[in-house]
């Protein structure tokens, strides 16, 4: 991709799945990266699979104080943040019904409030640095119905609304965009699953698979790079086809 070589990035999650994938993607490209994870032993396990990180901080991005700590360690360490990807989050499988107010309140505190944190932090960084690009994790279940993550699903949903609004707001100088991957094989997809659940989710997929996490990194690089110069305000989805013909709510 053009215009990545030396570029900053900080990638929150970056300790496993999609976020890890996407530290290597950009250390592939000529990048220096930090990425931020709340998990000691995701931290430690990037560092030894990813050597030529610059560091992996330690951070809750539902805790303020944590962020703005280890924000400005990102800078310390690389100068500036020239690229947010703004990926940490969680999700917990149950039924509406047993959602409990405690689970409501820890997902919406990690997967909206916590990326509402780290965008603000990195949005006036760069607005006055004068240029950035600020990249979210949603997801199809932001655009669809799917049963058993209604509160994931209204976070998601948030991000997506929150990156419309956060790119008309920074324009012109920041680029402000969102992923939404479908079904990826992360360890917390996999974690989730029995071989048969895995099976009857893959055959609904017309591309009869889910995606590995290296080709949401590729969409990110893609997006953060000199080639989608003009993209800004919009969510791109990566979901083998899932949800072009209405069958993500089977």
């Amino acid at each position: 991709m053009r215009g990545l070589r030396a570029k900053r990035i900080l990638i929150t999650g970056g300790g496993s799945g999609i976020g890890a994938a996407t530290a290597a993607r950009f250390l592939e490209e000529g990048a220096v990266v930090c990425v931020l994870d709340r998990d000691a032993e995701a931290r430690r396990k990037i560092l030894h699979e990813l050597p030529s990180l610059t560091a992996a901080l330690e951070a809750d991005v539902s805790n303020l104080k944590q962020v703005q700590g280890a924000f400005a360690e990102a800078i310390r360490l690389m100068g500036s943040v020239d690229v947010l990807v703004n990926n940490a989050g969680i999700s917990i499988r149950h039924n509406f019904l047993d959602i409990t107010p405690e689970e409501w309140d820890k997902v919406i505190a990690v997967n909206l409030t916590g990326v509402f944190y780290v965008a603000q932090m990195a949005a006036r960084h760069m607005m006055e640095r004068g240029s950035g690009v600020i990249l979210q994790t949603a997801s199809t279940n932001g655009v669809m119905g799917y049963p058993f993550y209604a509160d994931y699903n209204a976070t998601k949903a948030g991000v997506i609304e929150l990156t419309k609004s956060m790119a008309l707001e920074l324009a012109p100088k920041v680029r402000v965009c969102a992923v939404a991957p479908g079904y990826v094989m992360t360890p917390m997809q996999r974690a989730e699953y029995t071989d048969e659940m895995l099976e009857e989710v893959n055959r609904k997929i017309p591309l009869r698979r889910h995606a590995q996490p290296e080709e949401i990194a590729a969409l990110f690089a893609f997006l953060a790079s000199d080639d989608a110069q003009n993209i800004t305000g919009h969510v791109y989805t990566c979901d083998g086809g899932e949800t072009a013909g209405g069958l993500a709510s089977r």
